[in-house]
């Protein structure tokens, strides 16, 4: 059987490293959520053993086949029953209860049962004494005539036969196939906290000598090195003399606990044996006590004392503190022996090994692992390992979620901002120049930045911060070259900056939108200039700037001259918080002056678009029309369009002469986020929070494009100058970057495959709305204009009458149904065509009917699969039908209402394919006929069925009338009537029961 949730990780044994151990098995082993383990053949394609021991989900497993150790291997052969001679070959599986389990991986017991026949065969060819086969199979099926069989085939061995007898006996267990031998748990690491959680990831390292672990949500890697099989049995044979030394103290009175205080001076006066191991007591102590109380609870997985367990093998060298949580790691592929090692002898270091993780912050940490070596031979110490963090690589990713994207005007550079880090990239060669974290304040506390823009010149770059305050950095040197704190009381949701026209000579200006419902205006200024505040502003402003120019005298200390910096200049206030502020792309034009004036955009948080004169800040348009607030605006180049994206999941398209609407857009399935008109064109693009990129015409009202990529919500978008290529950043912390191509884009294919989603979609989409009413809302739309600003709400309440709708949720019953009626029809096609043949062929005799049709005609057999649908099922199940199978369908409900069988459920089915494949069946030529005649069969039947009914209901009533007439009148019976038999005429068994009634 398959498993019964997601599986998680799959292995396979096919590769030459197990070969030596599977030479004609190849095996795949798979875990899965629902705890089960499963071996699977993969040449019988079937799954030979199921493992079920866990206590929760199986996150992940690991195998590796180990070398054999030649000076071992024969005494591990002996110990473990076959694996010596071809290395040993290990499982280990992490759990969602955070336990490491260990299985080992050898040939089943019928495996070695063959060999042994194979060669105990081949010895008695040798010796010219070959067993009859006959005997063998009979000694094999009845174990209890070995006696009769050895007087008869004297010439077999009695050793042979006892090896058949105890393989007949052992095939007839549960686990005499399995490969697959629990060997226990791998302790936790001593005097270290760790945690229940489940484990994530497991890997062995090349050379087969170490193990590593990490659990979810943890910062640690536990570390595990490999016994030779050498170690493993002076570990297993020093365990059980201690065992055996416990049990002995027990038995003669002594108590565990006596014991265990007189450890240490017991040991100090007896002389160290030969199989003796230098390691600590209190960790053999746990070991077979605590340990495996604590780790083997259950009492299916209790091993014997005798044989191997992991904790005989695997010992904990290490653990591995990352600076944040785990996501996975990798072992490097071989020693590094090229670094200089720490000894406590004064010995050549052995080398040590190198952990690559990968962090949650999108980091990678480098850890080395190098062991210490004692060539002092006289010192009984361990071995020990020494863990140092080598390097980290941060530059190339984001710790959180990106918040803005910038590029510079010639397209070389791009500037990302996430919580407390700014990146500056190579465009070209998708490089990381600079990586900064930014600090605020005396205190140098981060920052969480939100919107970041380009300075002319491309050598700064202004970013606004949750805190308020506007920051300026320096791209060649990496710096934060002025900050201007508090500029805001709030976060600062939104910045653009002006970029001056030539022949007016304006001034580089700076515009900030904040939650504290204010709109300021910067301009730029060097550093170290005397710069004045005699600019003209309005009396309310005298405060705003007298506070500013304390706010820079008091920052004067950390000026970086010839380094620009912002001066408070004006100040718009709203009544809402601003979400998103910017500027019109005016081009400079001598022919009149409207078309050099330019607009200020600000969007509030109540839903509307405030248009105002950037020279004097008067207000000129007020847009209103989204249900949500605007979270990105944007203006053409030539200052006549306005596009707007908002938390409403639509795209509205303004006019900038009379502010009116032009169209609403609708396509996204959450919020929209960031929106930027192409240079030079009315194209534009739009990312949101459904994760998908989307490319518009303004002109035509048309969505050309839907780029998918990101697997999270998409927050900020940036289009090159020339349009060849575009950047989004999302909350999965990667940079995108879609270039132009040559290809050409078809607009009909385009709408299709957004119909394909649409229908994928259809179970979870807009509150579980019926593919119809999707279909029809989105035809509407395309069709009507005027519908393009109705919600979908508002489609249903102008429905006067509610409407019922047929299920068309497909399901594996409606799907089985349906595939049950086709192979209907094409029997009774098959059916009528045979006796076609045989009625118009007169020689031949006749042909006997199918038994598949139940000894039924075509019709009746339809007929009676129709009734064996479940009535909930049927419409559902008619839907699969192609079209060739439906006009076939159709034939046979005109004969079967010529016989005037099914009335009922063949006016149901034939109402609603007609409704559903109207349009196929009416251009259908061939239908013509059956469908005149199904309709002239469809009205007489029911006309039919009505007056039957309403004879019955007529004659039910006459019934009720009579019975309430008698039901009031005494019957008091006369001498002289005969009695009356009601049991006649009614069956044999009514004449039993009369028989019955007269004795």
């Amino acid at each position: 059987g398959n498993h019964y949730d997601t599986t998680t990780t799959t292995t396979t044994t096919t590769n030459n490293n197990y070969s030596e151990l599977f030479n004609a098995m190849d095996i795949l082993v798979s875990s899965s959520l629902d705890g089960l383990i499963k071996i699977w053949d993969l040449n019988g394609q079937c799954c030979t053993q199921t493992i079920a021991s866990h206590r929760g989900e199986v996150s992940c497993h690991s195998i590796l086949n180990m070398k054999p150790d030649p000076i071992s291997s024969s005494i591990h052969q002996q110990q473990q029953g076959g694996e010596g001679g071809s290395g040993r070959c290990r499982m280990v599986t992490g759990c969602a209860d955070g336990q490491v389990r260990v299985f080992a991986i050898r040939k089943s017991n019928r495996m070695l049962s063959q060999e042994e026949d194979t060669k105990a065969r081949k010895e008695i060819q040798n010796e010219g004494k070959i067993a009859n086969d006959d005997a063998i199979q009979h000694i094999q099926k009845d174990t209890q005539d070995q006696q009769d069989m050895d007087t008869e085939n004297t010439n077999i061995k009695g050793s042979y036969w006892e090896t058949q007898i105890t393989n007949a006996i052992q095939s007839q267990r549960s686990d005499y196939d399995d490969i697959c031998h629990y060997m226990g748990t791998i302790p936790p690491p001593p005097n270290v906290a760790t945690s229940n959680e489940k484990i994530s990831s497991i890997q062995y390292h090349p050379n087969g000598k170490f193990l590593a672990f990490c659990r979810s949500n943890g910062r640690n890697i536990d570390v595990y090195a490999i016994r030779s099989e050498r170690e493993s049995h002076r570990k297993r044979t020093r365990r059980l003399r201690r065992l055996r030394e416990k049990e002995g103290k027990v038995e003669a009175g002594g108590s565990v606990a006596t014991e265990g205080d007189n450890a240490q001076s017991s040991h100090r006066g007896t002389k160290r044996g030969i199989l003796d191991d230098i390691e600590e007591d209190d960790e053999d102590n746990l070991d077979e006590g605590d340990m495996e109380s604590k780790h083997n609870q259950e009492t299916s997985l209790l091993l014997p004392k005798e044989e191997l367990k992991a904790s005989d093998e695997y010992e904990y060298v290490g653990s591995i503190r990352c600076s944040h949580k785990v996501k996975g790691f990798a072992f490097s592929l071989k020693k590094d022996k090229s670094q200089s090692k720490i000894d406590t002898g004064g010995g050549k270091g052995a080398g040590f090994l190198r952990i690559a993780c990968a962090l949650a912050t999108n980091a990678i940490e480098i850890h080395s692992l190098s062991k210490q070596i004692n060539t002092n031979k006289k010192t009984t110490q361990p071995a020990q390992y020494l863990i140092e963090k080598m390097s980290t690589l941060d530059m190339y990713g984001h710790p959180t979620g990106i918040r803005s994207i910038a590029l510079s005007s010639d397209d070389t550079l791009a500037c990302s901002v996430s919580k407390n880090m700014a990146k500056v990239w190579n465009v070209a060669n998708r490089s990381c120049q600079q990586s900064l974290t930014l600090s605020t304040g005396t205190r140098k506390a981060n920052c969480y930045c939100l919107c970041s823009s380009f300075l002319p010149g491309n050598e700064y770059v202004v970013i606004g911060t949750r805190e308020g305050s506007i920051c300026i950095l320096h791209i060649a040197s990496g710096d934060i070259v002025y900050v201007e704190e508090k500029a805001h009381d709030g976060a600062i949701w939104s910045l653009d900056v002006k970029r001056p026209l030539p022949h007016e000579g304006e001034r580089i200006a700076i515009m900030t939108g904040s939650a504290d419902c204010k709109v300021k205006f910067w301009d730029l200024e060097m550093q170290g200039e005397d710069s004045s505040s005699d600019s003209e502003t309005d009396d309310s402003d005298d405060s705003d700037d007298d506070g500013n120019t304390k706010k820079q005298q008091s920052s004067s200390s950390s000026i970086h001259s010839g380094h620009p910096m912002v001066v408070h200049t004006r100040t718009l206030e709203t009544k809402d918080d601003v979400i998103a502020v910017r500027y019109s792309h005016t081009k400079s034009s001598s022919s009149s002056e409207t078309q050099t004036q330019r607009l200020v955009f600000v969007s509030t948080l109540d839903c509307q678009i405030r248009v105002f004169f950037d020279d004097t800040l008067a207000f000129f348009l007020n847009l209103y029309g989204h249900s949500l607030p605007a979270l990105a605006i944007d203006s053409s180049d030539d200052g006549t369009l306005l596009v707007s994206g908002g938390a409403d999941k639509t795209i509205k398209i303004w006019g900038l002469d009379f502010g009116d609407t032009h169209k609403t857009l609708h396509g996204h399935d959450d919020s929209i986020t960031d929106i930027k008109f192409v240079n030079g064109t009315h194209n534009f693009f739009s990312v949101s929070k459904d994760h998908s990129l989307r490319y518009w015409d303004a002109d035509r009202f048309e969505m050309i494009l839907i780029l998918n990529g990101h697997m999270a919500e998409i927050s900020c978008l940036s289009v090159s100058r020339t349009g060849a290529f575009v950047l989004t950043g999302g909350m999965d912390r990667q940079i995108r970057v879609w270039e132009r191509t040559k290809d050409i884009v078809f607009l009909e294919e385009e709408r299709e495959r957004e119909l394909e989603s649409i229908l994928d979609k259809v179970d979870g989409r807009r509150e579980d709305k019926d593919t119809a009413s999707l279909l029809n809302n989105s035809l509407k739309r395309r069709d009507n204009p005027e519908m393009e600003d109705m919600d979908d709400d508002d489609e249903e309440g102008n429905k006067k009458n509610p409407q019922s709708e047929a299920a068309v949720k497909r399901s594996i019953l409606s799907i089985s149904a349906g595939d049950r009626i086709m192979e209907a029809i094409e029997l009774a096609d098959q059916e009528s065509m045979n006796t076609m043949i045989s009625s118009k062929n007169k020689k031949t005799q006749i042909s006997s009917s199918n038994p598949l049709l139940l000894g039924l005609e075509p019709p009746q057999y339809i007929l009676w699969i129709l009734r064996t649908v479940k009535s909930a099922e049927l419409e559902p199940s008619l839907l699969v039908l192609p079209l060739g199978h439906v006009e076939r369908l159709i034939v046979y409900l005109v004969k079967l209402l010529r016989s005037g069988r099914g009335v009922e459920i063949c006016a149901r089915v034939s109402i609603f394919l007609i409704k559903v494949h109207q349009h196929q069946i009416i251009s259908s030529k061939k239908l013509l006929i059956p469908l005149r005649e199904l309709r002239r069969l469809l009205k007489l039947r029911l006309i039919q069925a009505r007056d039957t009914i309403g004879y019955n209901l007529a004659a039910m009533r006459v019934l009720e009338k009579v019975a309430k007439d008698r039901k009031q009148q005494y019957y008091i019976p006369d001498a002289n009537t005969t009695k009356q038999d009601i049991w006649s005429d009614l069956g044999l068994g009514s004449d039993l029961a009369a028989s019955l009634q007269k004795k």
